[in-house]
């Protein structure tokens, strides 16, 4: 039984749940970050994404657990290992959403529309958008847009820039983009024996692509720190796109130097400079926001 459940915790993904921290960015660029009552909103909207991700990622295993068998690292999942059985996978996954609605409807109805909807999505995905070339990115990226959404209904937003969805947008794109690539990468000519949408992708129109997503994205996140209404007036705001510059070139470096990017959340809670940027970017946009203003 307890190799059941630490089956179940591993394919729950909980290392992923960062990801679902992006209903976070309305709190801070609105300049709520420490007013309780949004806070505490907030956290637990970010706690229902969990669940709600959690199942997903269930879900996304139980489709997928023929093709991660002859995955050279997916093989190593609870599910398609044997270590975690199918019946108590679907139980669970239909378990988390059944509780994280009503809870989503009782924290804001608003909220509960779009986790609802993220839900819906990712079935879609699941079943039919991820093997439909470049809808199949634009779909992931979709999901990082609901969460920052979730964000700003759960805070009531007075100041939050539209320029900030399109720079998650655009972020979510880069890093999936340079994920696809990744994958091309690992398994050589046997990409689309595991996975068949990577037979519409190679690695000159992926890297063509990247060339575009990372241009826009920190070009979007300047163009918020000097157009966006709300931000002080002497534009202090753009002493943070070094941070966003050099992430995105470090990931870029990672991608392509070193081989990494496979997985993002993996490589934002090991690289060091990574985290280094994130951390550095943070408290300047705190500084900035709240005690310069």
């Amino acid at each position: 039984m307890n190799g059941q459940i630490m089956g179940l915790i591993r394919t729950m993904r909980i290392r992923q749940w960062p990801k679902n921290g992006f209903v976070f960015v309305p709190l801070l660029f609105d300049r709520k970050l420490f007013v309780t009552e949004y806070f505490v909103a907030t956290a637990a909207g970010f706690a229902l994404l969990c669940l709600a991700s959690s199942a997903v990622y269930l879900m996304n295993d139980l489709v997928d657990i023929e093709l991660d068998k002859a995955h050279p690292t997916k093989r190593t999942r609870p599910l398609a290992s044997g270590q975690l059985s199918k019946t108590l996978a679907v139980i669970v996954a239909i378990l988390l959403p059944a509780i994280a609605l009503p809870l989503a409807y009782f924290l804001k109805p608003a909220f509960s529309l779009i986790l609802a909807g993220y839900l819906v999505l990712q079935i879609a995905y699941s079943f039919r958008l991820k093997h439909v070339v470049l809808i199949d990115v634009m779909c992931v990226a979709a999901g990082f847009l609901l969460r920052v959404a979730a964000g700003v209904v759960l805070v009531d937003v007075v100041r939050f820039s539209p320029w900030l969805y399109l720079f998650t947008t655009m972020l979510a794109l880069f890093m999936s983009f340079g994920k696809r690539r990744q994958e091309i990468k690992l398994l050589a000519g046997n990409a689309t024996n595991h996975r068949a949408i990577l037979d519409q992708y190679n690695i000159a129109l992926l890297d063509e692509i990247i060339v575009i997503v990372t241009a826009t994205t920190v070009l979007t996140y300047s163009l918020y720190t000097f157009s966006a209404e709300g931000l002080p007036a002497n534009h202090t705001m753009m002493l943070t796109i070094p941070f966003v510059l050099y992430g995105t070139l470090r990931y870029l470096y990672l991608i392509h130097v070193r081989g990494e990017g496979g997985a993002p959340e993996e490589v934002a809670l090991r690289d060091r400079p990574i985290q280094a940027a994130v951390i550095g970017w943070a408290a300047s946009v705190v500084l900035i926001l709240y005690v310069l203003k």
